[in-house]
């Protein structure tokens, strides 16, 4: 979960969601924000992944995310509770497809519209 909440404050990928969602990790971003403020550490760790959203800033972004919640309790089960929210918003339109995976998964596929035969394996 921390990847994706770093994923998205550092990149656009929020841009492309619709405003539920929008809404849900544009608070999700500001408390977080909030939180790193006056932690130099977890601020740079912010401005780099904002600036250059490599995997590697954003890895690191996501583990100040993640120090962040275990070191507040309640500030994890708001965070928890914002992304939660954030993918029950989440809603196709049109030709849309919204795909969700809560948890760890060592391979995901995800598809839409297959003509023809899949073999994995």
């Amino acid at each position: 979960m921390t990847v994706a909440i770093a994923t998205a404050m550092a990149g656009k990928a929020v841009e492309v969601a619709g405003e539920p969602v929008r809404a849900a990790v544009a608070e999700l971003s500001r408390r977080v924000r909030e939180r790193v403020r006056g932690r130099p550490s977890e601020e740079e760790a912010l401005v780099r992944a904002t600036d250059d959203p490599t995997p590697e800033r954003v890895g690191t972004l996501a583990s100040a995310i993640e120090h962040l919640m275990a070191d507040d309790p309640e500030f994890g089960a708001e965070a928890r509770s914002l992304w939660n929210q954030a993918q029950t918003n989440a809603a196709a339109t049109g030709d849309g497809v919204v795909n969700v995976l809560n948890g760890q998964a060592a391979r995901v596929v995800q598809l839409r519209d297959v003509h023809g035969n899949v073999n994995i394996g």
